[in-house]
C-alpha cells in the first residue's frame, strides 16, 4: 500500500470497490451513452432546416422546456463542485448553492422574455437589431466563444476526474483519455442532433440527476433519522473545523483579499446567469413568450428543489468522509457526492454501495454530457450564425451552408475544449464555472441590458462594452492564482499571479457596464430612436417575434 492510500483508505477502498464491480459500472455507463445517442440519431433525422438545428422547429412545450433549461442549468458545478466545496468548507461553499439559485431568478426577471421576443437563435440577433450589424455580430460570437470555453473546462475537468475514480485510472494520460472521450461525444451529439437532440438528451439528465439527488438526499437524511442539526453537528465535528465549519469565514474570512474574493464571486454568480449564452438561447425553442414564461416557472421549481438538496449532500459528505478521503481522492473536492454515495450504499466492497456509486456516476456523467453538448451549440451556432453568415458571407449563406458551419465550428471548439480541459482537471468545478459566470457578466450581461432598455446606446458602446469586459475578466483570470502560484492552480509550479483575486468580477463586471455607458457617449453615432421603439415593442410584447 503506498503512503497515500495508507493516509487515506477510503479512497484504496473505493477504488478497490469500483474495481469489483466494474462490469456494472461499465454497463450503466455504456447504457446511458448508448441512449442518448440513439436520442441524438433520432433527432438528427428530423432535423431538416436552420431552425430544426439552432432552435429546435420552436416545437417544443412550456414543461418540455423547463425541463431542458434546468438540464442545461444544472451542471457538473452544481452536482460535483458543490458538494465537494461544502464538504470542504462547511458555510462558505454552501454559497455558490444560494448564489447560482439567486442568479436564476435575476436571469428571468431581467433578460429571459425579452431575448425571446427580440432575438431569432443567437444574442448577437438582439444587439445587431439596432446596431451595425458586422462589427457587433463578430463581438458577441467571440465573446460567446469565449464563455462557452470557459465553462465547458469546469465540465471536462469534472469528467475526468469522475470516470478515473469509477475506472481506478490514476495516470495523467488516462485522464487525457477521458476528457477527449468527453470531447468526441459532444461533437457526435451536437453535429448529429442539433437543438432537437441536445434538447432530448437534456430533458433525459434532468430527470436523471433530479432522481438521483432525491434518493441520495433521502438515504443521507435516514442515516441521521431526517435530523438536521445532528447531521450539521456531525459535519462539523467530523471536518476537524468545529464550529467554524458551519459560520461564515472558512475560505473567504481570513484575510480582506479573500473577503474581497468572497464579494467578487457573488457579483459574478449573481449577474453571470443572465448573460450565458447556452441558456439564452433556449428560450428561442419555444413558439410564444407564453410558451416561455411557462418553461421559466417549471424551471425555477425543479433548479430551487435541486439546490436545496445540494446542502444536503455537501453536508452530508462532510458528515460521513474524512477530509483527508475527499482531497486524496481529488484535490478541489469534486468527487465528495459519489464517494458519499458508495459510504451510504454500504461501504467499499460491498454491492449495495457499488451499485450507488455506479448510478450517481453515471447521473454526474450524464450531467455532464448534456452541458456540454449544450454549451458546444450556443457556440457553433453564435459562431455560423453571426461569424459566418453574417459576417464573412455578409448575409449570402444558405442555411445548408450556414448549418455545415455550424458543424466544422462545433469540431474546433470540441478540439480547443479537450486541450483546456486536459490542464483544467484538477481545479474546482464550480469555481472554474465561477470565472465563466465572472466572464458572461462583465462581457454579454451590460450589451444585453444597454440594448433592450437604453436608447442612448450605440455601435460604438456595444464594442466597448463586449471587448472590454472579455478581455479585463480574462486577463484578470490569466494573471490570478487560478492559474498559477497555488497547490491547486492549473500550473502548480508557476508563479506569475499579480492578481490577488480567484474571481475577476469585483473589477470587470463594474468596468463592463462603465465601458458601455463611457463609449456611447463618446460615440459621434446617433442612435436610432426608431429601431429602438421597435425593440421596445418587441422585446416586451412579442410582436413580429419568430
Amino acid at each position: 500500500m503506498s503512503a497515500a492510500h495508507a493516509a487515506y483508505p477510503t479512497v484504496q477502498l473505493a477504488a478497490e470497490g469500483a474495481s469489483e464491480h466494474r462490469p456494472l459500472i461499465i454497463t450503466l455507463f455504456a447504457c446511458f451513452v448508448v441512449a442518448t445517442l440513439f436520442i441524438t440519431v433520432w433527432a438528427g433525422r428530423q432535423t431538416k432546416d436552420a431552425s430544426d438545428f439552432y432552435a429546435g422547429g420552436r416545437q417544443f412545450t412550456g414543461f418540455q422546456n423547463g425541463l431542458a433549461v434546468s438540464g442545461d442549468y444544472m451542471s457538473a458545478a452544481s452536482f460535483l463542485g458543490i458538494a465537494g466545496a461544502i464538504a470542504l468548507f462547511g458555510y462558505d461553499g454552501f454559497l455558490y448553492s444560494i448564489g447560482f439559485l439567486v442568479a436564476w431568478l435575476v436571469a428571468l426577471l431581467l433578460v429571459a422574455e425579452p431575448l425571446r421576443n427580440s432575438g431569432r437563435y443567437t444574442m448577437g440577433d438582439v444587439l445587431a437589431y439596432r446596431m451595425r450589424q458586422r462589427p457587433v455580430r463578430t463581438a458577441a460570437g467571440a465573446s460567446t466563444i469565449v464563455v462557452s470555453i470557459f465553462y465547458l473546462l469546469a465540465q471536462m475537468a469534472g469528467a475526468g476526474v469522475l470516470v478515473s475514480l469509477l475506472l481506478g485510472i490514476t495516470s495523467d494520460g488516462g485522464k487525457v483519455a477521458i476528457v477527449a472521450l468527453v470531447g468526441l461525444l459532444m461533437i457526435v451529439y451536437v453535429t448529429i442532433g442539433g437543438m432537437k437532440g441536445t434538447t432530448w438528451v437534456q430533458m433525459v439528465k434532468a430527470v436523471l440527476l433530479i432522481a438521483g439527488t432525491v434518493l441520495i438526499t433521502f438515504l443521507i437524511l435516514l442515516k441521521f433519522h431526517f435530523n438536521l442539526s445532528d447531521l450539521l453537528g456531525t459535519a462539523a465535528e467530523n471536518s476537524g473545523k468545529g464550529k467554524a465549519f458551519l459560520e461564515p469565514g472558512l475560505k473567504y474570512g481570513a484575510t480582506s483579499t479573500s473577503k474581497l474574493d468572497f464579494i467578487s464571486l457573488g457579483i459574478a454568480l449573481v449577474l453571470g446567469t443572465a448573460g450565458l449564452p447556452h441558456i439564452l438561447i433556449r428560450f428561442y425553442t419555444v413558439p410564444t413568450a407564453k410558451a416561455a414564461r411557462k418553461s421559466v416557472n417549471w424551471a425555477i421549481g425543479i433548479i430551487g428543489a435541486f439546490y436545496l438538496m445540494t446542502i444536503v449532500l455537501g453536508f452530508g459528505a462532510a458528515a460521513i468522509l474524512k477530509p483527508g478521503d475527499i482531497i486524496a481522492s481529488n484535490k478541489a473536492g469534486n468527487t465528495a457526492a459519489p464517494l458519499a454515495a458508495l459510504e451510504i450504499g454500504g461501504g467499499s466492497g460491498s454491492t449495495g454501495g457499488a451499485i450507488l456509486l455506479a448510478v450517481i456516476s453515471a447521473v454526474a456523467f450524464a450531467t455532464i454530457l448534456a452541458v456540454v453538448a449544450g454549451l458546444t451549440l450556443a457556440s457553433s451556432s453564435s459562431f455560423a450564425h453571426d461569424i459566418y453568415a453574417n459576417v464573412i458571407r455578409k448575409g449570402r449563406a444558405t442555411e445548408k451552408e450556414e448549418v455545415r458551419a455550424a458543424k466544422w465550428a462545433t469540431v474546433a471548439i470540441g478540439i480547443v475544449s479537450i486541450g483546456l480541459g486536459a490542464l483544467a482537471r484538477d481545479l474546482n468545478v464550480a469555481g472554474l464555472v465561477a470565472l465563466a459566470f465572472a466572464v458572461a457578466a462583465s462581457a454579454n450581461l451590460p450589451t444585453i441590458l444597454y440594448s433592450l432598455f437604453w436608447k442612448r446606446f450605440t455601435t460604438q458602446g456595444a464594442l466597448w462594452s463586449i471587448y472590454g469586459g472579455l478581455a479585463s475578466s480574462v486577463l484578470l483570470v490569466l494573471f490570478s492564482p487560478v492559474v498559477s502560484s497555488k497547490p491547486t492552480s492549473m500550473f502548480p509550479d508557476a508563479d506569475f499571479a499579480w492578481f490577488p483575486l480567484e474571481n475577476p468580477g469585483l473589477i470587470s463586471i463594474p468596468l463592463g457596464f462603465l465601458l458601455g455607458w463611457l463609449g456611447s457617449l463618446l460615440s459621434k453615432e446617433e442612435p436610432d430612436k426608431g429601431k429602438y421603439a421597435e425593440l421596445e415593442v418587441k422585446s416586451l410584447t412579442g410582436v413580429g417575434a419568430h
